[in-house]
């Protein structure tokens, strides 16, 4: 069986999580990635996503989180996150209404370099909206 190890989900407004975890499945720039105790140290930024943490009851709690950083050991993961929410407080209107202004940023972008991030969000925050609709 898994071993439990320290979990912290840090949002500017408040710390949302400090608890043990058996895994953790963050959204990473690069992609998912899980992590358990005994992970290898890893840093990594975090793109718009769903956050998963599977507690030692077997419980799974899900976080939309959006930007920010990953820090990951062999006995603690921390996320520093630009925003969190607790999936089930969620609105889905938030998420459309995100949409909408990064739809905005695209049309507005300046250069290729803002469009192009601008539609790496839009692309990003579309996800979650599917991902919210299957959950």
């Amino acid at each position: 069986m898994a071993e439990a190890f320290n979990f912290e989900l840090v949002a500017p407004e408040r710390l949302l999580v400090s608890d043990e975890a058996i895994e953790v499945v963050v959204p990473g720039t690069e992609g998912q990635f899980g992590v358990m105790k005994g992970h290898a140290p890893l840093m990594s930024t975090i793109r718009p996503g769903i956050l998963k943490v599977r507690r030692p009851n077997g419980n799974v709690d899900e976080y939309f989180v959006r930007g920010g950083f990953a820090e990951a050991g062999a006995e603690a993961l921390t996320v520093l996150a630009e925003q969190a929410i607790p999936v089930k407080d969620l609105n889905a209107e938030d998420i459309r209404s995100q949409i909408q202004d990064a739809e905005e940023d695209v049309k507005d972008a300046k250069n290729d370099e803002a469009k192009q991030a601008a539609e790496t969000l839009l692309s990003q925050l579309r996800e979650v909206e599917t991902a919210l609709k299957a959950s």
